[in-house]
């Protein structure tokens, strides 16, 4: 007899799943630690389908760094940006970086561009225009935010919005570099008032 029940449709394929845990492999193993292995395994795909929805391994890198700026990297912003007083949003900026780098889950400890895809810049095509292309947009929107406050005058009319933008984004990385040390959250909120007073310190 033929059974009539019909069989379970098999779990459709979610790119964006696949790419996070694609981002946590290489942020884990490094782009050449990461082995087709880990990625199928972590990604939850035999290595054809890999192939065929990303291509090669330096495609699926390429395309994970992409999916980490467009969807993690941004959250310090929406802090920065969803504070209405100045004073408050640089402190939420610092504070959400901390965060994301020391508060993550996965082993890897720190930011995924600073302790990983930075190591490939100039070894993989692609990816240091990747970097500075994440680099430029975080600085012109924080540059950004700066210029209005000038024109509402919550901020002096000389102060300089690219060098202290570029200053917020360097100091998120120290952040990450502290995180990747094994620095607690608490350990690296000391003294967070004071770096970001420097940030809003009258410019020399």
């Amino acid at each position: 007899m033929v059974s009539t029940r019909q069989r379970g449709r098999p779990r459709k394929f979610d790119r964006e799943e696949a790419l996070i845990a694609a981002i946590h492999v290489f942020w884990q193993k490094g782009y050449d630690g990461a082995s087709m292995k880990d990625l199928t395994s972590a990604m939850g795909i035999n290595g054809p389908s890999l192939y065929a929805a990303f291509g090669d391994k330096k495609t699926l890198y390429l395309e994970a760094i992409e999916a980490y700026v467009t969807n993690d990297a941004c959250k310090p912003l929406v802090a920065f940006e969803a504070e209405p007083e100045i004073q408050l949003a640089v402190l939420a900026f610092m504070e959400s970086a901390i965060e994301g780098v020391a508060g993550c889950e996965h082993e890897a400890r720190g930011c995924f561009l600073g302790s990983c895809v930075a190591t490939t810049a100039g070894e993989i095509q692609g990816v240091e225009q990747l970097l500075s292309d994440a680099i430029e947009a975080t600085e012109n929107k924080i540059a950004g935010r700066f210029d209005l406050e000038k024109k509402a005058g919550n901020l002096p009319p000389q102060f300089p919005s690219r060098e202290r933008a570029a200053l917020m984004l360097d100091l998120r990385q120290g952040h990450a570099f502290r995180a990747r040390a094994g620095l607690s959250i608490q350990a690296m909120s000391v003294g967070l008032q004071y770096r970001a007073q420097m940030v809003l310190g009258a410019p020399s």
